[in-house]
């Protein structure tokens, strides 16, 4: 018995010390978000709130690099987005202490970022309240993009907690609709004696080559997956305005491509009007040269873009 004791009083003082430290870490996570729904991090407070045990609470941590100097637009665009998510947990009526949202800088943490072999930002991982970050554990932010129903998602998957997200009104879309409708209907009262323009067969055509170019650009994967702009690597500063998979875009991306389906565009209504217009022969010339070069040349910057996302695309046209 005596024995069985000298065993059994260690144990149970280490299991209350344990219950102790909990209990304080969960209650500094707690007094922090009642303060700022993102906590900030150093590299102190990481080693001793998310690395070190004992744990029962997830902590969702963007690892970020925001200061002016560092020029990283995605992070400033993420940051949003991640602000929003930790606002609408935070005053949820499901709100518990079963996960935080946390928050390293770079330049306030470059320690962490270093311990965690981390050269990209912005970076967003669940550490479970339980054993170490899986593969599963970092968001894939290239495939889905940073908008927060997204990253929602992805923290139901992995903790079961799930995030109704509330967006702050924003007035800029039906301001501008209005604007829109207050200019149509302005100019159809200008012109309401004469309403032929309605039958402009040009007008139409020309709106519908914009939809067409818009939506063959990727503008709605970008408005479902909310990509960043571009990427820019903190460490070498190269920004990259084309993704390097075929699983994912860039808005910017989606800019160039659209730029380049119009030149190959126009070049073929030239090649189209050099062969059925009424004008000299000279003029005519002129528009077929153009838009042969225009179409070449589009093209041929096109194929480069698809040979660089597709890897192992055996042709190319002029360009590699």
């Amino acid at each position: 018995v005596a024995l069985l004791l000298s065993y059994g009083v260690p144990s149970a003082s280490a299991q209350r010390k344990k219950e102790m430290v909990l209990s304080e870490k969960v209650s500094q996570l707690m007094e922090w978000t009642n303060k700022r729904p993102v906590i900030r991090m150093n590299g102190d407070k990481f080693r001793r709130l998310v690395k070190a045990p004992p744990r029962n609470y997830s902590v969702i941590v963007m690892f970020t690099a925001l200061q002016l100097h560092r020029q990283c637009v995605v992070c400033k665009q993420a940051d949003e987005e991640f602000q929003i998510l930790a606002n609408s947990w935070r005053y949820s009526s499901a709100f518990t202490n079963r996960i935080f949202f946390a928050m390293v800088d770079f330049d306030e943490g470059s320690d962490v970022f270093q311990m965690l072999n981390m050269n990209s930002a912005p970076t967003f991982i669940n550490f479970p309240a339980k054993g170490k970050p899986k593969r599963g554990d970092t968001y894939e932010l290239q495939v889905r993009g940073f908008s927060a129903e997204q990253i929602a998602r992805w923290i139901a998957d992995r903790t079961d907690v799930n995030i109704r997200v509330i967006r702050p009104p924003n007035y800029a879309g039906p301001l501008m609709l209005g604007l829109l409708l207050a200019v149509i209907g302005g100019l159809v009262y200008l012109r309401r004696s004469n309403m032929e323009f309605l039958f402009n067969k040009t007008g139409w055509a020309f709106a519908a080559l914009c939809f067409v170019l818009a939506m063959t650009s990727g503008q709605m994967w970008n408005h479902i997956r909310g990509p960043p702009y571009a990427h820019k690597n903190p460490h070498t500063g190269h920004v990259n305005y084309i993704h390097g998979s075929s699983q994912a875009q860039f808005v910017a991306e989606t800019h160039i491509v659209l730029l380049f389906n119009g030149g190959v565009t126009l070049g073929m209504v030239l090649l189209c009007e050099a062969a059925t217009s009424d004008m000299d022969i000279g003029k005519r010339k002129i528009m077929c040269v153009a838009g042969i070069a225009l179409v070449v040349l589009f093209f041929s910057w096109m194929l480069s873009i698809f040979r660089s996302k597709y890897h192992g695309y055996p042709y190319s046209f002029l360009m590699s």
